[in-house]
């Protein structure tokens, strides 16, 4: 299957067509249908359907991201090193995402005598991670593979992360709702949206399991369908040497950890916005469905909290340009805090029947989070040309693998630490009604955690060292020194 391909260097400023960049953000979309159904309810279905306490969930998603810790460097530097015949990066998208989406429906498989099986959760969840390395890592070496002009970048990334947010806007908000229309026990309930009733059954329920199944395979095939749209739709030009390909090792992700400034501060940044980004999503069907009681208003809520991500994504570039980089992510990271903080309100017991409340947090919060953690992506492609320039050797497979991590520990410490703090604070998730306890770790993990770490994550970007000039110097630096 490998071949020796020897990578040409032209067209490397490319402007690319609408196709290509819609092409590409289509794997966004489909990693979120495929992946991100996963992180947003794995959590939340294995304590309470699957019947496993909230400490062993955790556990199972610690041991997992700690072995992605060695895995994931290995995947990168893998990808550098090798060609195929069909390109260098294009490729996995359909090799490895067959078995990804086997897999991933694997988990949710509605057999009673697996229900509460320990063994069967964790490796199936194995399986589904190490898969997903496979898949994501080189996906993102794509993104820099396709151009190195700023501008052009800066409209890809509003053009993916858009279909990103279209792919949660299907995951967060229709993905809780077809699984409660699917589930027993259905009764009519207002929706908040319009009047509109629809009958929801229990999802908490341990025969909710084929409901849960049959939803999830639908979204999988549907998302390795969009895997190859992107394989199809985009061609791979900024690529390494033969000579910079064949000198790629595994000791290169240390060298590029110490050397690249930019790639540790964007990294840590990455950890910690995907750590409060991934609470979010792993806590929100539990502040739903106990801490406000109404789990029926959760899809008309997500659908007005994903409106920004997808009709705003167009204003990136034009306030990025208009008050600078990292005042973009000071902004929307403030606006989150604000988000959230009425999403406290919310919760306090004169206000939990007002739905507007719920409106304007979600709206403002999920504003503030997409922006910060979308745009992010568009710094990664100048990180890997700050290495390029720095050590004359293009490793974006090993970069991304980085980024790829602090990504995944920050999804896992975002499915690990409320799952500790449920146990903490004594939830269980066989009662239908929680302690004045168990509602409190919730609120912990929904609002106070996430506004801490926002925070820090402010402080991280004050610490990023590129400024637009430097990155163009940077790539015409790399180009004249290439031909």
């Amino acid at each position: 299957m490998e071949e020796k391909v020897k990578t040409p260097r032209n067209d490397e400023f490319a402007k690319l067509s609408w196709r290509e960049r819609i092409s590409y953000g289509a794997g966004d979309l489909a990693q979120n249908l495929i992946f991100g159904t996963v992180g947003s309810m794995l959590l939340f279905y294995l304590t309470t359907v699957y019947g496993i306490s909230a400490a062993v969930g955790a556990t199972i998603f610690l041991v997992v991201r700690w072995i992605n810790v060695f895995w994931d460097p290995w995947v990168g530097t893998f990808i550098d090193k090798h060609n195929f015949k069909m390109g260098k990066y294009r490729p996995y998208l359909v090799y490895f995402g067959i078995p990804l989406t086997i897999f991933c429906v694997m988990l949710f498989l509605p057999i009673p005598a697996l229900r509460g099986n320990v063994p069967y959760a964790f490796i199936s969840y194995l399986a589904v991670a190490m898969i997903y390395s496979l898949v994501n890592i080189p996906y993102g070496a794509l993104n820099a593979s396709l151009t190195r002009d700023s501008d052009e970048i800066s409209t890809l990334t509003t053009v993916r992360m858009t279909e990103a947010n279209i792919g949660n806007l299907f995951v967060y908000t229709f993905l809780p709702l077809f699984i409660q229309l699917a589930s027993p026990n259905p009764q009519s309930k207002d929706i908040g949206f319009f009047g509109i009733h629809l009958n929801l059954g229990d999802y908490t329920s341990p025969q909710a399991g084929k409901a849960y199944f049959v939803v999830m395979a639908i979204y999988m095939l549907v998302g390795f369908l969009l895997l190859l749209v992107t394989f199809f739709g985009v061609k791979e030009r900024v690529l390494p040497t033969e000579k910079e390909t064949s000198n790629v090792k595994y000791s290169d992700l240390f060298a590029e950890l110490k050397r690249n400034k930019p790639l540790q501060v964007l990294g840590f940044f990455f950890l910690i916005a995907f750590t409060f980004n991934f609470f979010g999503s792993t806590v929100w069907p539990f502040y739903m469905q106990y801490n406000i009681g109404h789990s029926e208003w959760m899809a008309s809520i997500n659908l007005i909290g994903a409106l920004p991500g997808i009709f705003l994504v167009f204003l990136w570039p034009i306030i990025r340009k208009s008050i600078g980089k990292k005042q973009f992510f000071y902004a929307f990271l403030v606006l989150f805090i604000v988000g959230t903080l009425v999403l406290w309100v919310w919760s306090m017991p004169a206000f939990k029947d007002q739905l507007a409340l719920g409106y304007i947090g979600r709206f403002l919060m999920q504003w503030g989070l997409t922006s910060a953690t979308g745009y992010m992506w568009a710094l990664v492609p100048e990180v890997i040309s700050y290495g390029e320039y720095t050590s004359k050797k293009r490793v974006a497979g090993i970069i991304n693998a980085i980024m790829g991590l602090f990504f995944k520990i920050g999804l896992a410490l975002g499915g690990i630490i409320p799952g500790y703090i449920n146990a903490f604070f004594k939830f269980d998730g066989t009662k239908a009604h929680q302690s004045s306890s168990a509602l409190m770790g919730i609120q912990f993990s929904m609002i106070w955690l996430p506004i801490i770490l926002a925070v820090v994550a402010i402080w991280i970007m004050s610490r990023y060292p590129l400024s637009e000039k430097d990155v163009v110097k940077i790539n015409k630096e790399i180009d004249a020194r290439n031909r």
